[in-house]
């Protein structure tokens, strides 16, 4: 099985701007569920939201490495006790801002848990990347 999610997406937006949207919890809060994060090395976060068609549900975790441009934070859904890793990635690059995001560990979950979440998992950073997309736009033509 594969254990790993990887997402990469070019933004024409500053470092700054995809910094800030990724690491400040009011902007997390905006695009992704209400979180409770602060982008400092062991911050206990959480990340709140109920539980929908979508699957989402309260998420928590430490903050493993917090500094520009590099974000990783331990990944624990709520009912389980599963840890995997959050990993974001920023770079500079001509366009704007190269962000790479993967998520690994995910073959610690048992069995046909492991696919669920996998898929899961997949899906949701999608739509977090598509979310993440759309407010970087709206706050560029805002600003």
């Amino acid at each position: 099985m594969n254990d790993v999610i990887t997402k990469e997406k070019v933004f024409n937006h500053p470092i700054n701007k995809v910094w800030d949207a990724i690491s400040k919890a009011e902007e997390i809060s905006t695009w992704f569920i209400q979180a409770d994060f602060k982008a400092q090395k062991g911050y206990q976060y959480t990340f709140t939201s109920e539980p929908n068609e979508k699957g989402c549900t309260t998420i928590s975790g430490t903050v493993k490495e917090a500094h520009p441009y590099v974000l990783v934070y331990t990944w624990i859904v709520a009912d389980t006790n599963v840890e995997t890793t959050v990993t974001w990635k920023l770079e500079s690059v001509a366009d704007g801002t190269k962000l790479h995001l993967e998520h690994s560990g995910i073959s610690n979950y048992e069995g046909d848990t492991a696919i669920a979440m996998f898929e899961s998992f997949n899906g949701g950073w999608e739509s977090c990347i598509n979310g993440l997309t759309t407010y970087l736009k709206q706050e560029v033509n805002a600003g």
